[in-house]
């Protein structure tokens, strides 16, 4: 498996996900993170509030795959929200 990186020309982590044998490639930027994990934190490192939170990502790149996202797979606010699917 791949090693986590933050992508400082992108300004996002990239990560990949265990998926059926696959190693799925994920984007999640540096503003979703930070919103979404650690809003009262400034200046946090991206990677380390990813690697914090890194299960709850990489259920939400599952969630994607399962409903049709292609590699790579972009993790947005609303990926992070909770699924109101059975509400």
């Amino acid at each position: 498996m791949h090693t986590p990186f933050f992508h400082e020309d992108s300004g996002c982590v990239r990560f990949w996900v265990p998926i059926a044998g696959i190693a799925v490639g994920a984007t999640i930027s540096r503003e979703t993170l930070q919103h979404r994990c650690a809003p009262r934190s400034v200046g946090d490192d991206p990677l380390a509030t990813f690697r914090t939170n890194q299960g709850e990502l990489e259920e939400a790149v599952r969630r994607r795959v399962a409903r049709g996202a292609i590699e790579p797979v972009v993790i947005r606010e609303s990926d992070l929200e909770p699924d109101r699917a059975g509400l």
